[in-house]
């Protein structure tokens, strides 16, 4: 069994595929950086990763495939799946050794893999546009924090941005630890920035449940919030309560988030 290790980077797995045909030989399984080879793995190599071999096999996909599918490739790795690595390789590896898109041949084990992953990504980048709990500090800026599966961030902030382009706001992500910022001018001209905070203890809100430090938070906001709250379980009706639709149409990972299941 032949097993190329490399540095869990996308462009890693676009360095692995360069490899391979440099080579002339495929991979049976990509494995990241000190990850327990299997036991009847009788070769190794390790993937260098570089930014002319995975534009180089990049822009040879462009050529191959559709729009759709080079989105589709995107989107699955923004699972941050572990196991995924393996079938993207081959996934990648065939669209060259055929010369053509696979995306429709579900059969392929691989294909189908890589597919069902983005779609996983995909439904809760939904999920998140309906979820995210927005807070408004005393500048005017609205906060929202979330902790999803994926990391959809990157997939949703157009959304925002298209709805609330008039407002600053804060997407952020307590998982993963970095977040989108927004900002409008009078100009005209809008800045969308990642960010990070160096200290988590300098963070203006907390990250087990998202809210927002009272010292900065809008006076109207927590009025708000109650008045949510109130509403929300004033159009609970508890002889039609059904718990297990609930938990299906939100489920309760998201819940900590979310003003209306708040105490």
């Amino acid at each position: 069994m032949l097993v190329y290790t490399f540095d869990r980077t996308f462009d890693g797995v676009l360095s692995a595929v360069f490899d391979a045909f440099f080579r002339h030989q495929e991979p049976d399984m990509l494995m990241g950086e000190g990850e327990q080879l299997p036991l009847f793995c009788d070769e190794t190599w390790h993937v260098t990763t570089t930014e002319e071999k995975a534009s180089r096999v990049w822009k040879g996909l462009e050529k191959l495939l559709t729009k759709e599918a080079m989105r589709l490739i995107m989107v699955s790795w923004l699972s941050e799946e572990k196991e995924l690595s393996t079938p993207l390789l081959h996934y990648i590896y065939k669209v060259f050794k055929t010369g053509k898109s696979v995306e429709r041949n579900f059969s392929d084990a691989d294909v189908l893999h890589v597919t069902n992953t983005a779609r996983r990504v995909m439904h809760e980048q939904l999920r998140m546009k309906q979820f995210i709990r927005f807070q408004k500090a005393k500048d005017g800026t609205y906060l929202g924090v979330v902790s999803p599966d994926n990391n959809v961030l990157p997939l949703i902030t157009d959304h925002f941005r298209d709805r609330f382009g008039d407002q600053a706001w804060l997407i952020y992500d307590a998982k993963r630890k970095y977040g989108y910022y927004y900002s409008p001018s009078e100009t005209g001209d809008e800045a969308l920035t990642r960010i990070t905070f160096e200290d988590e203890n300098t963070l203006p809100f907390s990250l087990e449940d998202g809210k927002m430090n009272e010292e900065i938070l809008s006076e109207n906001d927590r009025l708000f919030q109650n008045l949510w709250q109130t509403y929300f379980k004033a159009i609970c009706i508890k002889e039609r309560m059904n718990p297990r639709k609930q938990l299906s149409d939100m489920p309760r990972r998201y819940w900590k988030y979310m003003t209306e299941k708040q105490s």
